[in-house]
């Protein structure tokens, strides 16, 4: 056993889920010295507040974070705008415009003479 108090206590994240269909998300860090207490510690802080249906325990070193040149790389990744569909807010005004035209009053009268034939 170590004799640095420091090395005795790992830092853990924890991460939950309300149902077993729902997205898992992070709820918040403690201190536990191995994952079996850093699970009793999650359970006593987070599952007598709300409904849980399932808690994950991970040691926060054996989560893998984007270092500064993958960030730069993001912008790149994302450059999809011709998935924004911000340059087509006029087919809505079009779309009513023909609508209103196909189901004027004459429209609608000349339908009422077809059926008579």
């Amino acid at each position: 056993m170590s004799s640095n108090k420091n090395d005795f206590y790992q830092e853990y994240e924890v991460f939950s889920k309300r149902s077993d269909t729902a997205a898992m998300q992070h709820q918040f860090s403690l201190l536990a010295p191995n994952e079996e207490l850093a699970l009793v510690l999650a359970q006593e802080n987070f599952m007598r507040r709300e409904p849980v249906a399932d808690i994950w325990v991970v040691r926060r070193s054996a989560v893998r974070k984007m270092n500064y040149a993958e960030k730069q790389s993001l912008p790149r990744i994302d450059n999809k705008e011709y998935r924004n569909t911000k340059g087509y807010g006029y087919l809505k005004k079009k779309w009513r415009q023909y609508e209103q035209e196909m189901l004027d009053e004459k429209e609608i009268l000349s339908w009422g003479g077809k059926m008579k034939k």
